[in-house]
C-alpha cells in the first residue's frame, strides 16, 4: 500500500489540533519532522502538503535528467548518510527521502492533498486557525496549531516563469516549461531550443541532446559553471579502508564545507583569479578554438548568481560532440517556425523550452492574518531570515544560495526545537520578534543586498519579501559557515524575542 494511501484521513469542519503544524513534505518539512521526533519527543504535529507524495521540488519537476546541482553528502541531512555519486537524480533523492519517512516512522503525521488556504493567528487563543482544502475531494479542513513551521520552498509548483514575447501566439511548435514537462513529449529527431542557461537548462540540454536532431541553448547573457567528475575522491579513499558510512559522511561533509567556505570567500577577495579557473575548466572541455568569451564568460563577478555544478562536463561534452549548441543573443519574437533574434538571427525549432525561472513563493501563497488584520511580510522585519517581527509562534525555512539548502534547514530545526523547549520551560503560549530599543533607528533595507546575490526570481518578488536590518540579527546573511556557531548560541532570553 502506497504511503498516500496510508494517510487518507476522512473530512471534517472539526478543527484537529496539533502543537505544530508543518507547512510542506519537502525536504525541510521531513527535516523539521525529524528533528521534532528526536528533540521534542512527545510533541504533536502534522505535516501538511499540497501534493500527493513527499519531495517538493524533486516530486514536481519531471523533465529528463533532473538531478541536485548540490552535492548530496551537504543536501542530504546531516543525519542520514548519503553513500552514492555527490549529484543525484531526482528518483535517487525520492528513495533516500522514502528512507528517511520510514525509518523514522514519520509517514503517520503526513497528509497529502492538503492544501492551505488561510492562517488566522489569535493573540486571544494563542492558536493559528489553519483553513485548508483536500484537493482530492475538494471539502474543508480545519486545523488549530501552537507553532507554525513554514517549510513550503521558495516558488510556487503550480506553474513555472516565462516571460511574455511578441509573437508567441503564431508559433506553431510546442512551448513547454520545464517545471510542466509532459510524461508523452516526443522529442526524439527533433530540433529543440531551450531558453536560458542555469541549473535547469544545463541539466536538460545534456539529458535530450543524443535523442534531439539538435539542441540549442539560447541565452541572453552567459553563465559561470563548475566541472569535475561526478564522485568524492575522498569518500572512495575511505569506503576502501572499509571506514563506516556515518563517519564518511560527517568526514566528507566537513572537507566539502570547508571546500565552499574557501571557494566562496576567494569570490570575493580574489574574483578575477577564479573567473579564470571557471573558464579554464571549460576551456579544457570545449577546446581553445571555442568561443569561451561570448558564451561562458559572464559580465558579473562568480557567485552573484548561483553556479551550477556539471557532472563529468556533461554539457560540455554534448557541445564537443555537436549535438548541442550555445546561441547567446536576445530574442526580438516568435515566429511560425521558432525565433528571430535582436541579432536578426533565424532560430528554428520543433520544441522551444523556456528554462527561464520560477514564480516566487512567499510563504505558501496563503492569506495570512494577524488578530483579524491582513498581514503584509513585506512590511516585517526578518530575525535571522527564519521568523519575522511582529508575527507570533511561526518559523520559516529558507535555504543556502551558495551552499545546500538543507544545511539551513537543519539548523533552523535545532533552533525551532529548542525555541519550543524554552518557550514550555518559561510556560509562554506566545513569542513574537520585535525589534528591541537599540534596533528602532537602523535603517531598512531589501531582504537581500542586490550587489550579494541577484538571481531574477528574487530579483522580481523582492517587494514581497520581508525587509532586513543593518546588524545581522536581523538578516538571511547567508553565511552557513558563520550561521553554523551562530544559530547553537542564540540567546532566547534576548530582547528580540517578546514572550507572553
Amino acid at each position: 500500500m502506497s504511503e498516500t494511501a496510508t494517510l487518507a484521513r476522512p473530512a471534517s469542519r472539526t478543527a484537529e489540533h496539533f502543537e505544530v503544524l508543518i507547512v510542506g513534505a519537502g525536504i525541510s518539512g521531513i527535516g523539521g519532522a525529524y528533528h521534532l521526533t528526536k528533540q521534542c519527543a512527545g510533541t504533536s504535529f502534522v505535516v501538511l502538503e499540497t501534493q500527493d507524495s513527499f519531495g517538493g521540488t524533486w516530486w514536481t519537476h519531471r523533465y529528463p535528467g533532473i538531478r541536485s546541482d548540490s552535492d548530496l553528502h551537504t543536501f542530504g541531512y546531516r543525519f542520514k548518510p548519503w553513500t552514492s555519486a555527490p549529484i543525484a537524480t531526482a528518483a535517487e533523492i525520492l528513495a533516500y527521502m522514502r528512507d528517511v519517512i520510514a525509518e523514522n516512522d514519520l509517514g503517520r503525521h503526513i497528509r497529502y492533498h492538503h492544501k492551505i488556504v488561510s492562517a488566522s493567528w489569535s493573540n486571544d487563543q494563542a492558536l493559528w486557525a489553519i483553513e485548508a482544502i483536500r484537493t482530492d475531494t475538494g471539502a474543508p479542513v480545519r486545523f488549530t496549531t501552537n507553532f507554525l513551521w513554514m517549510c513550503q520552498g521558495y516558488y510556487r509548483h503550480d506553474k513555472g516563469y516565462t516571460p511574455k514575447w511578441d509573437g508567441m501566439e503564431s508559433y506553431q511548435g510546442q512551448i513547454i516549461h520545464p517545471q510542466s514537462w509532459p510524461d508523452d513529449l516526443d522529442y526524439k529527431g527533433k530540433t529543440v531550443v531551450v531558453i536560458g542557461s542555469g541549473a535547469t537548462a544545463a541539466t536538460l540540454v545534456p539529458a535530450i541532446a543524443d535523442d534531439c536532431a539538435h539542441v540549442n541553448m539560447l541565452q541572453r547573457s552567459p553563465t559561470y559553471f563548475r566541472a569535475g567528475r561526478n564522485a568524492i575522491a575522498l569518500a572512495e579513499e575511505l569506503r576502501e579502508l572499509g571506514i563506516e558510512e556515518t563517519w564518511i559522511h560527517e568526514i566528507v561533509r566537513r572537507k566539502i564545507l570547508h571546500d565552499q567556505d574557501a571557494f566562496t570567500r576567494r569570490t570575493f577577495t580574489e574574483p578575477e583569479v577564479v573567473k579564470q579557473e571557471l573558464l579554464g575548466v571549460v576551456r579544457a572541455y570545449l577546446g581553445e578554438d571555442y568561443d569561451v568569451d561570448t558564451h561562458f564568460t559572464p559580465s558579473y563577478r562568480p557567485w552573484r548568481q548561483r553556479i551550477a555544478f556539471i557532472p563529468d562536463g556533461d554539457l560540455f561534452q554534448g557541445i564537443r560532440r555537436g549535438k548541442a549548441s550555445v546561441v547567446t543573443d536576445e530574442i526580438e519574437r516568435f515566429t511560425e517556425t521558432g525565433l528571430l533574434l535582436k541579432s536578426g538571427k533565424l532560430l528554428d525549432a520543433d520544441i522551444i523550452v523556456t528554462a527561464t525561472g520560477f514564480n516566487l513563493n512567499v510563504l505558501g501563497d496563503i492569506g495570512f492574518t494577524i488578530n483579524d488584520k491582513p498581514l503584509v511580510f513585506s512590511d516585517t522585519v526578518t530575525y535571522r531570515g527564519m521568523m519575522f517581527t511582529g508575527v507570533p509562534n511561526m518559523a520559516w525555512v529558507f535555504g543556502y544560495f551558495r551552499a545546500s539548502w538543507t544545511l539551513r534547514a537543519d539548523l533552523v530545526g535545532d533552533f525551532v526545537c529548542r525555541l519550543l523547549i524554552h518557550m514550555k520551560q518559561k510556560g509562554a503560549r506566545m513569542v513574537t520578534p520585535s525589534l528591541r530599543p537599540q534596533d528602532k533607528d537602523m535603517p531598512l533595507l531589501p531582504w537581500i543586498d542586490p550587489e550579494n546575490f541577484n538571481p531574477g526570481y528574487i530579483m522580481r518578488g523582492m517587494h514581497l519579501l520581508p525587509k532586513r536590518g543593518d546588524k545581522s540579527e536581523w538578516q538571511h546573511t547567508q553565511d552557513y559557515w558563520a550561521e553554523k556557531d551562530e544559530f547553537p548560541e542564540i540567546d532566547l532570553n534576548d530582547a528580540a524575542f517578546a514572550y507572553s
